[in-house]
């Protein structure tokens, strides 16, 4: 056991530690004396699918979990129902409980693509929070004073905007640290972004004196497809981990080369040294980039699926965009003739618009049969055609 060598590890890629002293003598503890400790993460079901940005934090616990952690997955049934703040400039709308546990039920499948489900214990932090009762919300409210909870960012910027913020926003960070009061963990992992969450819970230890102060490690935020934006569902620059196997690895090629080693710090299994390797051989141009990319799709692609599927979906890539033959799986469509080109390239789905359709036919991006066209007022009669837009979209659409 070489200490040193898993805390770079650990350490790798991650935006802030607070405590690391507590987080080396737990793994430490585990190895001499055979101890779990226990690290929290909280995901609100505000959304029914998890994405590559979420995996950060759940690939890092997975880590973990190999050196002595017991991970508590905590679903937050109870405080999903107010809203995280966090980011917000304006009052979240509330999830009807339907809703909530539809999606909680969503997370808990896709997680153990992930985590070891023998390592991990699946929470809802409705089972503590709906006894507190009104003596125990009161007694929870006086923890921790009106000054400090607007001195945080979010808030800050909203009162100075003169933009409403509930009683129940106030509740939300409180909540969150009571979490961690009850389920008495070492260890809180979140993004960058939930920083004033994750100290609420060291706060609240000390606060309810359970005995123990939980050390925090703090994930940055993926950037998404586009390089800039954090990944979203909102924004579409995600890769979702139920992806099928030929968009995950295709959309992971798309990436630009300086995102590459962003996302292999971020999102690879390879360690520090091996990662450093892989630059330094692209350096030198004994190692192309384009190989480290698909290497990268091929280790994500396999996570998610297996190597099997990784190798069909590196196969197809490689016919469709380097031999220029066609997917194997192209969706079918059918319109009654005379179809406008125009029409059947949103009906395809291959254009959100109609105007959209024009603007990829006036720029050449169009080809029917893999043959451009430039005629935007083209007229379909009866027969099979398959349609494509760009290097990655294809219909076949059947004319009758």
């Amino acid at each position: 056991m070489d200490l040193n060598k898993i805390m770079q590890e650990i350490k790798k890629g991650v935006a802030e530690m607070i405590d690391e002293e507590r987080v080396l003598n737990l793994i430490k503890n585990f190895y001499e004396n055979g101890e779990n400790f226990y690290v929290k993460a909280g995901f609100d079901p505000t959304a029914p699918d998890l994405h590559l940005g979420h995996s950060v934090v759940l690939n890092k616990m997975a880590l973990l979990q190999q050196h002595g952690a017991i991970i508590q997955f905590l679903i937050g049934d109870f405080t999903g129902q107010i809203g995280d703040p966090t980011g917000k400039s304006a009052t979240r709308k509330k999830l009807d409980r339907e809703t909530v546990l539809k999606n909680a039920k969503t997370y808990e499948e896709q997680v153990f693509k992930i985590l070891d489900p023998s390592k991990t214990k699946i929470m809802f932090n409705s089972t503590w929070c709906n006894e507190l009762g009104a003596a125990g919300v009161i007694e929870l409210t006086s923890t921790f004073p009106v000054a400090r909870m607007i001195e945080r960012d979010d808030f800050e910027k909203r009162l100075k905007a003169g933009t409403p913020i509930s009683i129940s926003e106030f509740m939300y960070p409180l909540l969150q640290g009571y979490d961690s009061v009850a389920m008495k963990c070492d260890i809180e992992m979140g993004g960058t972004d939930q920083k004033f969450n994750l100290l609420m819970g060291r706060t609240l230890q000390r606060v309810y004196n359970i005995g123990k102060e939980q050390a925090v490690i703090m994930m940055p935020l993926l950037e998404g497809l586009d390089g800039v934006n954090k990944m979203s569902k909102s924004l579409g620059n995600y890769i979702g981990v139920t992806d099928n196997a030929n968009d995950m690895f295709a959309k992971t090629l798309s990436i630009s080369d300086e995102l590459m080693w962003r996302w292999y710090e971020l999102l690879s299994q390879k360690s520090v040294d091996e990662i450093a390797a892989l630059k330094e051989a692209v350096k030198n141009g004994s190692y192309h980039p384009k190989k480290a990319k698909e290497d990268l799709a091929f280790e994500i692609t396999a996570r998610y699926h297996d190597e099997e599927a990784a190798q069909k979906a590196r196969d197809e890539f490689n016919n469709v965009h380097a031999s220029g033959e066609l997917p194997s799986d192209i969706k079918e469509f059918s319109m009654n003739e005379p179809v406008w080109i125009v029409e059947a390239l949103t009906h395809c789905g291959l254009t959100p618009t109609n105007s959209q359709a024009r603007r990829d036919i006036a720029v050449n991006a169009v080809s029917i049969d893999q043959n451009k066209i430039k005629d935007e007022q083209l007229k379909l009669n009866k027969g099979e055609y398959v349609l494509q837009v760009g290097k990655k979209k294809f219909a076949r659409l059947k004319v009758i």
